[in-house]
Parts: structure tokens; C-alpha cells; sequence
């Protein structure tokens, strides 16, 4: 399975799975400025042992509106909580631009081959739908992590009233450019071949004191390697954040990399997506970014409805998935990621 994606525990799980094969980044504004998650991302590669995978940058805004990001919960650069992150050893790749080197790494490969995983704002797939309609057909499916369904849906823990963590409706990723997203998700074609990952799901991926333990540690005797303690501090400061923002003290939900775990066999991760029940997804644009929840609404809601009829589209929303594999993916990746760069 080929894909493109970002994110720290999200890029190790892709580039480090047997079964992944992680064609290149294209990073976009969100957490940080484009400036920054371009850096984060060369700088995460860099790190697992993986500089050779390219980084394209992408939009620095969204749409039509202006960007938004999120200090408060991951710190000023986007990434903050450690001071192990190596610099760089290459640089961005500018030319040609992110959306068309996904275009070319997409129609490169043999058509149903190719699945896109999106886990911050998704301008960068919407432009390249909008500008390359021909890769709607050609890739094998498109992986989102935003959106929170909320009420009706499931008990996850940590949500609010509506589903959302930038507001009580809206869910970041989907809140920074909700034109993007309301571009995708309706699309009959687009919403065949996708995956919404909700913090419905995410919250059900909570890194736990024992998980972070266990991280930190893997199955090796001595003190942890740089690599292990360099992603246990970005999870603490997670927690730490987490804790003190939303009030959730169990742990930070691992949102990401669960965006990726959904592309592997059901083998290799359990996924219960209901008996293959599927959604009608909209969002809320209506409204502006802002601090007044007069002014901003429900801006960035997704509004899921049941399809009733099977094989009548849809997209698909996972309930549940098997908490314990996921967990052993993730140390399985750090492993592979210690004895690459061992070996280097």
C-alpha cells in the first residue's frame, strides 16, 4: 500500500509499517504556520532515520479565510515539549509545489494503489481535486483525521456537547479551512473511496501513563534511546496540554497516526466500522473565525446522517478499533525506526 501524508506519530507509523510504503509529505498550515510544519516535518524525518522521503510544502492558508493555528496545545513551533529534535539534512522540496508532486506521486503509480492520508487542514487535497480531477479516480482511498460527530454517535470520552475541540461544534483540522473540507466530503465520488477518523475514534486513543511507559521503554532492558524519549516528550507536553485545556487527565488522544492505522488488512488492525455502515457527511461554513461563539457558530461542524442503503456511497466512520494492536503498532514502528537508524 502506497500513501502521502504528516505528523509525528503518524509519519513513524507510515514510514516504518511493512505494508506502507510513504511516497512523500506535503505539509499545509494548521497547528503552526507552513514555515513551521514544514520544518517540524523534515525535522520528525530526520529524526526516525527517514530524511529521504520528500517534503513538499503546501498551502499556507486556507481557502478564503485566514489561518488559524493552535499554540495552546502544541506550543508556539507547533511541535514544542523537546529539545532532542535534530536539525534537518535537506531541505523542503519547492518545485514543483505540493499539490502538483501529489498529483505526479498519485498518477505515477497503477491506479487503486495510491490511498492519501490527511491530518491537518485540507486545502492541499481540496486543490488537488479541484485542479486534478483525474486523481479522484486513480487513488485507492483518502484517509481524514478531523471532523467530531458527537451526540448520537458514540460515548468518546473528552468531547464536548457537539463533537468538537476548537469549539463546541467544531473540530480543529475541519475548523481551519471548513470550505476545504466542505468541498470533499459531500462529493459522491470522493466520499466512495474515504475514511473519516472523528474524535469520536481519536478519543478512544488514549496514550495512558502505562502506554507512555511502554513507549518509552519497548521491549529492550536499559535506559530508553533518544529516539523513544524524544516522542515521550512530545507526549507529555501533550498530556500536559491536554490536561489543562480540556480537563482530560487520563492521557492525550493519539489522533493522527490512527488515520494511518485504518489503511492496514483487518489482519493487522481490527476496525469496527459498524457492519459497514456509512454516512452522508456536511459541513458547517457559515459563520467567521473567532474567539465569540456568536460570531463563529457552529463553523466547521460536521453533520453526519446515515445512509440507509448499502452500496449507495457514503463514507465510511470507524466506532472502535483494537486499542492494544494500535498501541503495538506504534512500538513496533519505534523499534524498526531504532534499529534503522543503528544501522546507519
Amino acid at each position: 500500500m502506497r500513501l502521502l501524508k504528516k505528523d509525528a506519530f503518524a509519519l513513524l507509523l507510515a514510514a516504518y509499517h511493512p505494508s506502507l510504503d510513504l511516497l512523500g509529505v506535503s505539509t499545509v498550515h494548521g497547528n503552526a504556520s507552513l514555515e513551521q510544519t514544514t520544518s517540524n516535518a523534515l525535522r520528525i524525518l530526520t529524526a526516525i532515520g527517514r530524511p529521504d522521503i520528500p517534503v513538499h510544502p503546501g498551502a499556507a492558508k486556507p481557502f478564503c479565510r485566514a489561518a488559524v493555528h493552535a499554540p495552546g496545545i502544541h506550543g508556539s513551533s507547533g511541535i514544542d515539549g523537546t529539545d532532542l529534535l535534530p536539525e534537518a539534512h535537506v531541505p523542503a522540496i519547492r518545485k514543483p509545489n505540493a499539490v502538483l508532486a501529489m498529483r505526479h506521486a498519485i498518477m505515477d503509480q497503477p491506479a487503486d494503489t495510491v490511498s492519501l492520508v490527511a491530518t491537518g487542514a485540507l486545502t492541499n487535497v481540496a486543490l488537488l481535486f479541484a485542479t486534478f480531477p483525474e486523481t479522484v479516480s486513480h487513488v485507492k482511498g483518502l484517509s481524514i483525521m478531523g471532523g467530531g460527530i458527537g451526540d448520537g454517535f458514540t460515548d468518546a470520552q473528552g468531547l464536548r456537547k457537539g463533537g468538537g475541540n476548537e469549539t463546541d461544534w467544531a473540530e480543529f483540522n475541519i475548523y481551519c479551512d471548513p470550505e476545504a473540507a466542505g468541498s470533499i466530503l459531500p462529493d459522491e465520488l470522493v466520499a466512495k473511496k474515504t475514511t473519516l477518523i472523528p474524535l469520536d475514534l481519536t478519543h478512544q486513543a488514549i496514550a495512558t501513563d502505562s502506554i507512555r511507559e511502554k513507549l518509552l521503554h519497548g521491549r529492550q532492558s536499559g535506559p530508553p534511546s533518544t529516539l523513544r524519549t524524544l516522542f515521550h516528550d512530545l507526549l507529555t507536553y501533550f498530556a500536559r496540554t491536554y490536561s489543562n485545556v480540556f480537563g482530560l487527565k487520563a492521557g492525550p488522544p493519539l489522533h493522527d497516526p490512527l488515520a494511518v492505522a485504518v489503511l492496514l488488512s483487518e489482519e493487522e488492525l481490527t476496525i469496527n466500522d459498524g457492519e459497514g455502515e456509512r454516512w452522508h457527511v456536511e459541513v458547517v461554513t457559515d459563520g467567521v473565525h473567532s474567539a465569540r461563539s456568536e460570531e463563529h457558530g457552529q463553523l466547521g461542524r460536521t453533520i453526519a446522517s446515515s445512509v440507509s442503503e448499502r452500496g449507495t456511497g457514503g463514507i465510511r466512520i470507524p466506532r472502535s478499533f483494537d486499542k492494544a494492536r494500535f498501541w503495538d503498532l506504534i512500538d513496533d514502528a519505534l523499534t524498526a525506526a531504532e534499529d534503522r537508524l543503528l544501522a546507519q
